[in-house]
């Protein structure tokens, strides 16, 4: 056989091997955009690597703010947006009412819990166990206190000697449903301290700084130079940080950080509006002990009706990436750093995917639905993820004590004093589920940021702090686009070179 013959007989072979493949389904789905939260932008991102590498499915998302998503959403420009919050009838800035020329529902996506990510050290080692009451943060926040060592967080922190250094609020400049979430749990809670209502656009504090989106915000406070700063976030990019988060009192009286498990707690008591939008009112004074306050729920916001840069064509897409997100993407989600949809809010989910034009009348196959939230058979208002929360720990109720287990996977390095206990040696470390951190270095990243919160170019591998950015853990299984690489060398090997290799072996041994 011939060269050219054998060249020409692996390119059919690889081409027909591409087609079978490949899922059959494949080649129709059309590429789709959208844009909005930050808040979630680290599930979605890890999604999105997901269905391309194993369903050959394009999904692009800018994490442009949820205010932006939703004007994006209006005008026209994307297929979908993602939000914390619902389009707003009366937007804060004295702006036209923000109302869709096309049909749209609201869909959640992911759970989490908006985290109080901080940089603090006492004698030189990193805080990684501060506690907060909910009036302190308001405080903090609010510009009322202003210094770590203030009476009230000494309060909060019986067993630090807290140390006399100026606090940095670090909040959104942009349109942010995480600022909306935030001053709508202070505006509920601490009213009288708190007199702003509900805002995405959220004012700087006169001793703060103000960073544009969740990587911005995350960015400052684990620089060298955010000492003393600390910043609110979703709790999935301090994770990856490697930096801690402060544990907040909750109705009960004991002091919780936002994992996958206490904000499935918290969600038990949400309230589910007939368009799927949220009620956080009895979450917000839960009396499970377990339960995270600031806990809550990020949507997507789906057409109903083809307009804009929308067609039924993309709709077949965007029914099959919202059927993964509901069921095998939720298994990523606390390893992320959020905690997944219970049964209720899937069936849910399910009966809003068949009214986007193009998805087809099938909505989410229960009995093969991965979810880790549940299994066939479960009552709706089950959540076995809550279902196995552990209690909190005696020394993380109010008292004279506290616990010295650093939080968000933040290597143990808590200068502690009194009666808490002592720290862990300081230096690095493994961080918890979802990120690595380091004792004075955390991760290397894309550049960093500067005092100012603008991003740096090049790699700053070798910088004293931990640089947040969109992360990801491994896939769980090949797609076809790896199985088709290693099929493709053995078609080359078989084809091009063996069939040289043998024929000299056969001269060879005729010698």
């Amino acid at each position: 056989m011939s060269r050219i013959v054998r060249i020409a007989l692996a390119a059919a072979i690889l081409v027909g091997l591409t087609t079978a493949s490949v899922p059959a389904n494949a080649a129709s789905y059309i590429p789709i955009t959208g844009t909005g939260s930050t808040w979630s932008q680290n599930a979605l991102d890890q999604w999105r690597k997901n269905v391309a590498a194993n369903y050959g499915m394009t999904v692009n998302y800018s994490g442009v703010g949820s205010s932006a998503g939703r004007r994006d959403y209006i005008a026209g420009t994307v297929d979908f947006a993602v939000s914390e919050i619902p389009f707003q009838s009366s937007p804060e800035d004295g702006s036209a009412p923000e109302t869709p020329p096309r049909g749209y529902a609201y869909m959640p996506i992911v759970a989490g819990g908006t985290a109080f990510m901080y940089n603090l050290r006492i004698g030189g080692k990193r805080v990684t166990n501060l506690r907060l009451s909910g009036d302190v943060i308001t405080k903090i926040f609010t510009g009322a206190i202003t210094k770590w060592n203030d009476a009230a967080i000494q309060k909060n922190n019986p067993a630090l000697a807290m140390p006399d250094k100026a606090i940095v609020p670090v909040v959104r400049s942009d349109g942010s449903g995480t600022s909306a979430q935030f001053t709508l749990w202070m505006s509920k809670q601490y009213g009288n301290l708190w007199k702003s209502g509900m805002r995405s656009q959220f004012p700087t504090p006169p001793n703060g700084k103000a960073q544009n989106g969740s990587l911005g915000v995350a960015g400052y406070v684990s620089q060298d130079y955010g000492e003393g700063a600390i910043t609110y976030v979703e709790y999935s990019y301090a994770l990856k940080s490697g930096f801690p988060v402060a544990k907040v009192l909750n109705a009960s009286g004991y002091y919780v950080e936002p994992t996958a498990n206490s904000v499935a707690v918290a969600l038990l008591s949400a309230g589910i509006n007939s368009d799927l939008t949220q009620n956080l009112d009895a979450v917000y004074n839960s009396t499970d002990k377990r339960t995270y306050p600031l806990s809550s729920y990020s949507y997507m916001i789906i057409p109903t009706e083809v307009g804009g840069i929308f067609t039924a064509d993309k709709g077949a897409t965007l029914g099959a990436f919202t059927r993964y997100m509901l069921c095998e993407g939720q298994q990523q989600a606390p390893a992320l750093g959020y905690s997944p949809l219970p049964l209720n809010l899937v069936q849910a989910g399910s009966d809003q995917i068949k009214r986007i034009p193009g998805a087809g009348s099938a909505g989410i196959d229960f009995n093969s639905c991965n979810n880790p939230t549940f299994k066939p058979g479960d009552s709706p208002t089950s959540n076995r993820l809550a279902a196995t929360a552990p209690q909190p720990a005696d020394c993380d109720k109010v008292g004279t004590t506290q616990c010295a287990t650093g939080t968000a996977g933040a290597p143990q390095d808590t200068p502690v004093t009194g009666t808490g206990g002592s720290g862990a040696a300081s230096g690095g470390g493994t961080g918890g589920t979802g990120g690595t951190g380091g004792g004075d270095a955390g991760s290397g990243g894309d550049g960093g940021f500067d005092e100012n919160g603008n991003p740096l170019g090049g790699d700053n591998s070798s910088a004293n702090g931990a640089v947040s950015k969109p992360f990801t853990v491994d896939d769980s299984e090949m797609g076809p686009s790896q199985w088709l690489m290693i099929a493709a060398a053995l078609l080359l090997f078989a084809v091009i070179l063996a069939p040289p290799f043998i024929s000299r072996r056969l001269r060879n041994s005729r010698k």
